[in-house]
């Protein structure tokens, strides 16, 4: 593995990489698969809608989730205090012209969902859509086109 004798007593000093690379090998394979299973998101149980487009793809959105216990999560971030929302909805969704996408628990109580649309106009962003679950298929989200 390390040094060994060669030829006429001399130490060849070769190192023997493929112990090395078996081992990144079987690391990336295991950062491949775990990667995904961490980013899931939160769980709720979204309502289900006939018309609904998928979500977009891209990076410039931000995901406002209610879920059945009241809480409320910007993408993966607790909100501690609903009055702390229009600021962090300023800071993190307006000032850098990202679209929100608003997913609430089926079961949450259509008072609390207005009074956190109510914080999302009050911090002044304009492009909101509300996501959903297609009827046929219990897995596939959808959001309703944004404003």
């Amino acid at each position: 593995m390390g040094a060994s004798l060669g030829n006429g007593n001399k130490f060849v000093s070769e190192i023997n990489v493929t112990p090395f690379v078996d081992v990144m090998l079987v690391l990336l394979i295991i950062f491949m698969v775990a990667t995904p299973m961490m980013s899931q998101g939160l769980d709720v149980d979204l309502p289900q809608t006939k018309q609904a487009a998928s979500l977009p793809a891209e990076n410039d959105n931000m995901t406002l989730t209610v879920r059945r216990d009241g809480k409320i999560f910007l993408d993966e971030y607790s909100i501690d205090n609903i009055e702390d929302l229009e600021g962090y909805l300023r800071t993190l969704v307006k000032e850098k012209n990202k679209t929100l996408l608003l997913q609430a628990d089926k079961s949450v109580s259509y008072g609390l969902v207005v009074e956190v649309m109510g914080h999302i106009k009050s911090a002044g962003i304009e492009k909101l859509g509300v996501v959903a679950d297609k009827p046929e298929s219990g897995i596939s989200r959808a959001t309703s086109k944004p404003k």
